[in-house]
């Protein structure tokens, strides 16, 4: 699972990769959507401020 930070600049270049469109706008801000995502990390990867970090599963 991935989430969005605070450092997001909602450039959308994220939404605009992800192939499951589960970059959702929200209010001021972008959020992933995790019931479609599918966890391949395209944002994650062309995210200008490297504003989009996996979330660690507890163990």
């Amino acid at each position: 699972m991935y989430y969005i930070t605070e450092n997001c600049i909602i450039c959308g270049t994220c939404w605009e990769i992800c192939p499951t469109r589960s970059i959702v706008e929200h209010e001021w801000y972008y959020r992933i959507n995790q019931d479609t995502c599918v966890a391949c990390g395209a944002c994650a990867k062309v995210c200008p401020n490297g504003a989009i970090i996996k979330k660690k599963e507890a163990a």
